[in-house]
């Protein structure tokens, strides 16, 4: 079912954006910059790679079922931040707050697709 798969890929989405979070934390601590072709690149392609798979089926759904509060540009601005701090999490210099601001709007969006898609999972 597309639910299921929807509700995999949103989970792992928050997988990602969590780790995103912690390898910035990491980088602030250390002050090192993340090695662009080691670290940046792959973690940033596999985000990409996630996000492109998830995005159409997540608008899909968003625009057949309708749930309240959840609409197609938050899933396509979650997608784009998301893989902006795919990114931004390796730099050390990456404005503390402006980041927090996005992984905690990526949290909130992903969270609230996963409750949705779980709520209509179990009472389609």
């Amino acid at each position: 079912m597309v639910e299921d798969q929807l509700i995999e890929l949103t989970k792992q989405l928050i997988a990602l954006n969590e780790a995103a979070f912690q390898s910035y934390n990491s980088v602030r601590e250390t002050g090192v910059q993340g090695d662009f072709y080691l670290e940046v690149k792959p973690f940033a392609d596999r985000v990409k790679h996630m996000c492109d798979e998830w995005l159409p089926l997540a608008t899909e759904w968003v625009e057949t079922v309708q749930p309240k509060h959840l609409h197609s540009i938050q899933l396509k601005n979650t997608s784009e931040n998301l893989q902006m701090v795919s990114v931004k999490a390796f730099f050390p210099d990456a404005s503390l707050k402006k980041f927090k601001e996005h992984i905690r709007s990526v949290d909130y969006v992903l969270r609230r697709l996963l409750e949705e898609l779980t709520k209509y999972h179990n009472n389609p």
